[in-house]
């Protein structure tokens, strides 16, 4: 996958590509990159690339020039285009799956009170919120997405780490624990080191449900689960995992 970063402010992205697992992919050619400064596109001998807003308001806005500039250097009207923004779709597992598959993706980070909107319109293809909550940088907002969606490439992470993960099979992740099986009185359960394959994975899937009624049970509404997953849940409501 080819990854385009358009940002104001490159540094804050760099560490991530050139550090742990997604430097490890780069290396591999798994992932190819590049971050793009938008203030080597402004026209003047400062560097702005915002302004005052038309109709007045508090705040600055990103200039159509240097942002539509930036954006045809690295071919933007071929590509789908990602603009972060508190105002986009809001992004999950299936949003990072889809856009996975994707060759190649341009991400364009906002700054101030964003990008101005003829951009938008001529260049985006997806608008995306990372959640309900405003960030002051577009950057961030970036790197999520980017996380979520570069461990999905065939060969970055092993299918089998991925599989049991929060949200794969609508679920949040079970509990895990590794050595000392005993620390500061805390002992790891019984049945992880019962070397029991199938008691295990019964625990790893209670747990999975019991933490998702705790905290997303939004997630198991229209699953229509049936037979053992169905029991489990009944258990657990029983015990007060709903609450």
């Amino acid at each position: 996958m080819r990854l385009d970063v358009l940002t104001l402010f490159p540094g804050i992205l760099e560490g991530f590509f050139t550090s742990s697992i997604m430097a490890r992919a780069v290396e591999r050619g798994l992932v190819d990159y590049s971050l793009t400064d938008i203030r080597e596109f402004a026209t003047d001998k400062h560097h702005k690339c915002d302004d005052e807003l038309f109709g007045g308001g508090a705040g600055m806005l990103m200039m159509p020039g240097p942002v539509s500039a930036a954006l045809e250097s690295v071919g933007a009207r071929e590509s789908r285009v990602v603009y972060v923004t508190p105002g986009g779709r809001l992004f999950n597992q299936a949003y990072a799956r889809e856009l996975a598959s994707e060759e190649k993706l341009v991400i364009l980070c906002g700054r101030y009170e964003g990008v101005d909107q003829r951009v938008i319109d001529r260049y985006v293809t997806d608008e995306i919120s990372i959640g309900d909550y405003v960030l002051s940088s577009g950057e961030t907002a970036a790197l999520v997405i980017v996380d979520a969606i570069y461990r999905l490439i065939p060969g970055v992470i092993t299918g089998e780490s991925l599989d049991e993960e929060s949200f794969e099979g609508g679920l949040l992740e079970y509990p895990q624990y590794t050595r000392p099986a005993v620390y500061d009185t805390m002992v790891v359960p019984d049945v992880l080191v019962s070397g029991h394959h199938a008691n295990i994975v019964k625990w790893r899937m209670k747990k999975r449900l019991e933490k998702t009624l705790l905290y997303r049970p939004d997630l198991l509404q229209g699953k229509g689960l049936e037979g053992e997953l169905r029991a489990m849940i009944l258990e657990l409501i029983g015990q007060g995992g709903e609450a």
